[in-house]
């Protein structure tokens, strides 16, 4: 008899229970869904490369592929956000003031600029997207070398005119350009030696980047001046500009 009157009390008891609460759902501004999405695509991009889809990446998100389009309509939206988060936002335009600041030796500025850009490029996304943009044909590296040549290099070659004497204002060559590529490229392997392939460098970044201004900067000087013999040496374009009639001859 006790029991059943236990039992009967249990059960009153569970029908005046009031139901559990609904788990409420939690709403996220769009500002902040878009830059979750922005942020896990660069990790799927860093890691898998760009075979991966927008099914893959809603997939990790754990939303819907049409909440996914709504914000990126397309692959090449997803890609050129990723571009602008790692490439665009991380580029600093005191760089190219940086270089040509002749308020410091010339040495002194190429090392502090290459510690301070080594410092944002030397991460594995960026190192690794890089690399699989150029596998797959993704137009990130061209948008990049851009960005590179006009305000990197090409600074860098006025720098070195100004610390030989020469014209800092003349056209720049594209054997010049080249020139400096070799400096750079040279810096940025290193990065990928030691991110990507996980390679240990015997020596450390500040060491290397010393050692690469120096050997490049006494090397660059003789060629240089060569480049500014030869267009001393050209001979000079005729001039195509129309003359008035009767102006002088």
């Amino acid at each position: 008899m006790a029991r059943r009157q236990a039992a009967s009390a249990g059960t009153s008891a569970n029908e005046a229970a009031p139901p559990p609460e609904k788990r409420r759902r939690v709403r996220i501004k769009p500002e902040e869904r878009y830059r979750e999405f922005v942020s896990k695509a660069v990790e799927l991009f860093a890691e898998v490369g760009f075979d991966a889809g927008t099914r893959e990446l809603a997939q990790r998100l754990d939303v819907t592929q049409p909440l996914l389009y709504r914000y990126f309509p397309s692959k090449g939206d997803l890609i050129s956000a990723v571009y602008k988060e790692i490439y665009l936002d991380r580029w600093k335009p005191g760089w190219s003031g940086m270089i040509e600041d002749e308020s410091e030796p010339l040495r002194t500025r190429l090392q502090h600029f290459y510690e301070d850009y080594t410092e944002t490029i030397f991460t594995p996304e960026w190192l690794r997207i890089y690399m699989f943009a150029g596998l797959r044909g993704v137009d990130i590296n061209a948008r990049y070398v851009v960005n590179v040549e006009t305000d990197l290099l090409m600074p860098m070659a006025r720098a070195v005119r100004r610390e030989l004497g020469l014209d800092p204002d003349a056209p720049i060559r594209p054997e010049e350009v080249e020139l400096f590529w070799t400096l750079h490229g040279g810096i940025f392997y290193y990065g990928v030696r030691k991110v990507v392939y996980g390679f240990a460098c015997p020596i450390g970044k500040e060491q290397m980047i010393a050692n690469a201004v120096a050997a490049f900067l006494d090397g660059a000087a003789s060629v240089m001046r060569g480049f500014a013999a030869e267009d001393a040496s050209a001979p000079t374009a005729p001039s195509t500009r129309r003359r008035s009639p009767g102006s002088r001859r």
